[in-house]
């Protein structure tokens, strides 16, 4: 069942926002937590989000507002490379605090200005429910406000498993746009240590050596990948696995 997620109250800007994010017991959002379900509206129709990820990867992305100049390129972006996303079995959602007329409105610039078809959904979170669920709101950027002095989310990404577990998160300033190839590139990376025994090294894209993985014994390394290098005896390279 969805968590029931309370309208959040907001106070002002140099208090701390008391309804910070927490799940039932109180644990923060990590790597490791079971994403929280919500149920939402949003341009693709009403969804319960654990029901729409449906034992796919998910993303869940948060921009500040509609018909704004970083999210309407970061959204474009977005759709420019949705196939990518489902090249890799991701479904992508994105989120903002405006309603589903701003959303539909404002595709159509994204539309335009990017050149392309916007097709995955944007949730309309005016009241900032799943955007407190998520810790998504704003508590530095005294101008990431609505017209009332509440705050818009900032950038954030949670990248989800099929298990519905939180694999990463990142947050963003909303002055700073999103690198959406580097998205793609853990994306990469998490599947591949998935499937083999292995994880992958600063700056790794897809295609290069990795790194066997250190619960892998010396004596399995040499039957799982036979070209492995030792280069420490912590540290043993491998061409990338392939099925």
């Amino acid at each position: 069942m969805p968590f029931s997620i309370p309208v959040p109250s907001f106070f002002k800007r140099s208090e701390h926002i008391k309804s910070e994010n927490t799940m039932s017991g109180g644990a923060r959002l990590r790597l490791g937590s079971v994403a929280p379900d919500f149920d939402a509206e949003t341009t693709g129709g009403p969804i319960n989000f654990h029901e729409w990820i449906n034992g796919s990867w998910a993303i869940l992305f948060s921009h500040p507002d509609d018909f704004t100049p970083v999210c309407t390129t970061e959204l474009g972006e977005v759709s420019r490379q949705q196939q990518e996303f489902e090249r890799r079995g991701v479904k992508v959602i994105g989120l903002s605090a405006n309603g589903l007329d701003s959303h539909e409105r404002w595709i159509q610039d994204i539309n335009q200005t990017a050149n392309t078809n916007l097709q995955f959904p944007i949730i309309a979170d005016k009241d900032r429910r799943v955007a407190t669920l998520y810790d998504m709101l704003d508590y530095q950027d005294a101008t990431n406000v609505d017209a009332k002095g509440i705050p818009f989310t900032v950038r954030t990404v949670f990248i989800i498993d099929p298990k519905k577990t939180i694999r990463l998160t990142l947050s963003y300033p909303a002055a700073v746009g999103r690198n959406f190839d580097e998205i793609l590139r853990v994306v990469d990376a998490l599947q591949l240590g998935d499937k083999y025994k292995v994880v992958t090294p600063a700056n790794w894209k897809n295609g290069d050596d990795v790194i066997v993985h250190t619960a892998v014994s010396n004596e399995e390394a040499k039957g799982l990948f036979p070209n492995h290098k030792a280069i420490l005896p912590y540290l043993r390279t491998t061409p990338q696995p392939t099925s």
